[in-house]
């Protein structure tokens, strides 16, 4: 059974992430309009913090706060609009939800000001590449970073998904990343890393990550968060199912996931999730007691 190494991931706030114990779940909450996997929208703030607050009740040892949609063939929205969307709930979750609070972006602006109110965690989905400046605003406030693998923007990263060995280039572009930013002044203990599942890669390149995640956290020596909720990955596996239909695909994901050593997994149904989550922890540690 596949160990999972322990890190301490330091935060803005004094406090810390204990990585390796057990697998943290993420809960996802999209504040745009164009989310490829909701049924319900959280544009109105009251409504988002509501939903925040049930995912903390339900489990959720993270929340990440997103307002632009980075799904496949999407376009991006100015900082203004993005800033519009996040900024009232940050607000209004400082001081009720207890949990640390992502905040996925890829402008330095957005991540500026997502810190100012209170976010301890920066998740750059461009792995720094979209706007480089994002990882001065991390050394600068003692955010943490999650340094996600992508290529090209959105609207066209299926064009870029060719690989010659799927986990060897993931590895090398997310050590590219890991330099931006340490180059920038960003302690390494601060870096979390994400192989991407889904963007820039075909179905079969997010099976093959999915497969091989011990070989790419013995390579970067970084802990792992691992998003697979309800992709367009799946369809491979249990048909063409809309989004918010596969949270049975999503729960095989995520329990492959914690078996293979993931330190967060980033999820929308976070009250199943959790459960999924315990479960595979259950198995793994088993695995690794004596048992004759």
């Amino acid at each position: 059974m596949i160990s999972r190494k322990s890190y301490n991931v330091p935060l803005p706030d004094g406090r810390s992430l204990a990585l390796g114990e057990r697998c943290l779940v993420m809960g996802i909450l999209n504040v745009t309009p164009d989310s490829f996997a909701e049924r319900t929208r959280f544009l109105d703030p009251e409504a988002a913090v509501d939903a925040a607050l049930r995912m903390q009740q339900d489990g959720a040892d993270l929340v990440d706060v997103g307002g632009e949609s980075t799904r496949p063939g999407a376009d991006p929205i100015p900082a203004a609009e993005e800033l519009a969307r996040i900024m009232p709930v940050l607000r209004a979750l400082a001081g009720r939800l207890t949990i640390p609070v992502s905040i996925d972006t890829s402008k330095a602006d957005v991540a500026r000001a997502a810190v100012d109110a209170g976010a301890a965690i920066i998740n750059d989905v461009s792995g720094l590449r979209f706007d480089p400046p994002v990882a001065d605003v991390v050394a600068r406030s003692g955010a943490a970073i999650v340094l996600m693998h992508t290529r090209g923007m959105p609207k066209t990263m299926y064009a870029e998904a060719v690989y010659e060995d799927v986990i060897a280039d993931v590895r090398r572009e997310l050590t590219e990343s890991i330099a931006v930013a340490t180059a920038a002044g960003v302690p390494v203990e601060r870096l979390i890393v994400d192989p991407g599942i889904g963007f820039a890669k075909r179905p079969a390149h997010s099976y093959g990550v999915l497969a091989r995640l011990p070989e790419l956290a013995s390579a970067l020596d970084r802990p792992l968060l691992v998003g697979p909720s309800r992709k367009s990955f799946m369809r491979a596996a249990i048909g063409d199912r809309p989004a918010p239909e596969r949270d049975w695909g999503t729960a095989g994901a995520v329990a492959a996931a914690v078996l293979a050593g993931a330190h967060i997994v980033r999820v929308h149904a976070v009250a199943e999730m959790t459960q999924v989550v315990a479960v595979a922890e259950k198995i793994r540690r088993a695995g690794q007691q004596d048992t004759t």
